[in-house]
């Protein structure tokens, strides 16, 4: 049997089993015309070819991981009564499940005491935990590396606090002395740590940065949407174990189990380390509410309507794969990182490459050699281009020129930007192919080289 017809199998019996348990209420005649949602599928999925292939090793391009089959089996099963986490009469069960993955997660953060919930996307998840930053400090200023995602200054100008960035030092990561500058000048109430920045994946300095806490009164959330989950590899190397050990004493987190922890769109998740700041949530609704005197999500959560799906989901998941190191999952982590790896050193070992910045996690950032600052631009453009062709994706990073020259010295700065050339190997699998990638990548950017000035002075405008 090929792999779907067994996936459609088991869904056959999940549903069949589901639809028991409410065979006491009246069949439901539906005047449902099969042959007209069949007639349009099949053109939806004639459109939906009009993609790169997201699921395969050869795209590496944004962070696109597909879910895993127990995943996308689960949400199914969950949508045929599309369950809604707001209040429990919404989604009994689905809520329950969101609850224990909640406990779970948390137990991996070291958050024994606190409180959290699911959210539809990571985004969300940190309007609420810099929502709750402004709470616990009005007024005072969000502070995050300029590598941040850029949702929080995004944010924090919808929540009408200001914004203060902070420079990032010449591995990507967040300068703790120019944060040590900038808590002195401004009147800082949250920092921003990153613990893989999504440019670079990078790791910011949280052990020093609890440590200026000691020094400076402000709270602390941990960015971890991307990172998060690499929590559980034991094989990280020292200086970046470092700094997932101290998570705990964090004040708030972001994770999104649609990124590393092999879940459909959206599903992000927010954690914090102290519950009583469930007190700002606290309000009122006529209707909803009524069905049980245990907490509801909805009392915990900015959003209202969620998708239940997202925790069956998710819960379903972590129960084949629990979250513990030396297990099943971690091991998939270790595999991304291990391909991550292969492709840097493959490009270190290239005379036509110059590497960028080495992996903290599994990104990895490279540009082709050149002599300015836009003719590496032109000639990254170009490699991307070629790449495609032979159905390789990777991805175009613009960074500031002045990190670039921060290690790379004998380049005319002649813009403030440089494109570099970018790969998210999010996938296990991507190690299993790792070599066939390099090989493909190899080839398009000798099609690039061998043609000279006809790529190098190809136009393409760059920010300035």
């Amino acid at each position: 049997m090929s792999k779907l017809s067994v996936e459609m199998a088991i869904l056959e019996k999940s549903i069949t089993k589901l639809e028991l348990g409410f065979s006491n209420l009246p069949e439901i005649y539906e005047n449902t015309d099969y042959k007209a949602i069949e007639s349009i599928l099949m053109d939806v999925a004639n459109k939906l070819t009009n993609n790169y292939p997201y699921f395969h090793p050869f795209y590496l391009g944004q962070m696109l991981k597909p879910p895993h089959p127990i995943a996308r089996l689960a949400y199914q099963l969950a949508m045929q009564i599309n369950p809604n986490n707001h209040a429990l009469d919404g989604g009994i069960a689905s809520s329950e499940m969101e609850k224990e993955v909640i406990k779970d997660i948390s137990s991996m953060f070291g958050f024994y005491d606190g409180t959290g919930h699911l959210t539809s996307s990571g985004t969300i998840a940190n309007l609420e935990a810099l929502w709750i930053a402004g709470k616990e400090s009005p007024e005072k200023a969000i502070a995050a590396s300029e590598q941040a995602h850029y949702t929080h200054r995004r944010i924090s100008k919808v929540l009408g606090l200001p914004f203060v960035e902070i420079k990032n030092d010449e591995n990507g990561r967040m300068d703790i002395n120019f944060l040590t500058e900038s808590l002195e000048k401004y009147q800082i109430g949250t920092v921003v740590v990153t613990l893989g920045n999504t440019g670079f994946g990078a790791i910011d300095p949280l052990l020093d940065i609890l440590k200026l806490r000691e020094l400076y009164d402000f709270r602390i959330h941990v960015d971890a949407a991307y990172g998060g989950y690499f929590i559980l590899d034991d094989s990280l190397e020292k200086n970046i174990k470092t700094h997932f050990e101290c998570i705990e004493y964090v004040d708030s987190l972001v994770v999104d189990p649609h990124k590393h922890g092999l879940q459909p769109y959206g599903c992000g998740c927010v954690l914090f380390s102290d519950k009583s700041i469930s007190h700002h949530y606290r309000h009122d609704s006529p209707y909803t509410y009524f069905s049980s005197k245990e907490l509801h999500l909805g009392e915990i959560s900015l959003e209202c309507s969620r998708a239940g799906a997202s925790a069956v989901a998710l819960y379903s998941t972590m129960k084949a794969f629990p979250l513990k190191q030396g297990g099943d999952f971690s091991h998939r982590l270790q595999k991304s990182r291990q391909a991550a790896q292969k492709l840097a050193k493959f490009v270190e070992s290239s005379k036509n490459y110059i590497t960028v910045w080495k992996p903290d996690l599994d990104i990895v950032v490279w540009a082709p050699r050149g002599s300015s600052a836009s003719e590496i631009s032109n000639i990254s453009h170009n490699i991307f281009d070629q790449c495609a062709k032979y159905d390789i994706h990777i991805a175009l990073f613009k960074i500031p020129t002045r990190m670039f020259l921060e290690k790379h010295q004998n380049i005319d700065d002649d813009n403030n930007f440089i494109t570099c050339l970018r790969a998210c190997l999010m996938k296990p699998e991507h190690l299993i192919f790792i070599d066939e990638i390099c090989n493909r990548i190899k080839q398009a950017t000798a099609d690039v080289m061998e043609s000279g000035e006809n790529y190098a002075k190809k136009n393409y405008s760059f920010d300035s």
